[in-house]
């Protein structure tokens, strides 16, 4: 790959569009004072050193890069109840601005190490000067705990090259079932925390305005 910068510049564009695309969906559920079954949403282009490690890793010919790495275009949406998770599949299904090629359901169909996560691959144009591009990318969707889990997961793994000690490996798997065991709670209670952050969010609006109003005095 002579030019990196070039190669990667129309995954950029598709990591800011989607991330735009994204967070509008939750403020149209703001908009219309509904519970959004989207938190937060992140992304980005995955570096150059760590895709040419996957290359050598996976065994991925640079000539088959595009077709073969699904996740040099990441993003992640981030949930605060399980059912959300759902909520922004069955969303995403009904796009008409992207082609879902595969879905891999992690939440219910847990890995063996305790990662929960809902991973789409999409197809997705985006438009440049020499024309339209159809480029891959992955969309990661779960809670806030299954990300506090991945991400702590992710950095030891890091370390230690995917060869976890036994007891580490052990202590990650109870860790990451108190993760779900904390999901499943909220779940039980969710109605009462979207009630509660309902009146909280109009009491916010309401302080706001007569904040403004005091200042105009």
């Amino acid at each position: 790959m002579e030019d990196w910068q070039h190669f990667l510049l129309p995954y950029q564009q598709a990591v800011n569009e989607l991330k735009v695309k994204l967070r509008g969906m939750r403020k149209q559920f703001q908009d219309q004072t509904q519970h959004s079954p989207i938190e937060f949403v992140t992304g980005r282009v995955k570096p150059v050193d760590s895709i040419k490690e996957k290359m050598i890793r996976r065994h991925v010919q640079e000539n088959r890069l595009e077709q073969d790495m699904q996740d040099i275009a990441g993003l992640r949406i981030m949930c605060q109840f399980v059912e959300d998770i759902y909520k922004v599949v069955d969303l995403l299904r009904q796009r008409s601005d992207m082609t879902i090629l595969e879905e891999r359901d992690y939440v219910t169909n847990v890995k063996p190490s305790g990662y929960r996560s809902y991973h789409i691959v999409i197809e997705y144009p985006v438009q440049l000067i020499t024309g339209e591009k159809r480029i891959l990318a992955e969309i990661q969707v779960r809670t806030l705990a299954m990300n506090f889990w991945a991400t702590v997961e992710h950095s030891l793994n890091y370390k230690y090259q995917g060869e976890f000690p036994e007891e580490l490996s052990a202590r990650l798997q109870r860790a990451a079932e108190a993760a779900f065991k904390l999901d499943n709670e909220m779940s039980e209670i969710r109605e009462e925390i979207k009630e509660a952050q309902t009146l909280f969010s109009n009491r916010k609006s309401t302080d706001s305005f007569e904040n403004e109003d005091e200042l105009k005095r």
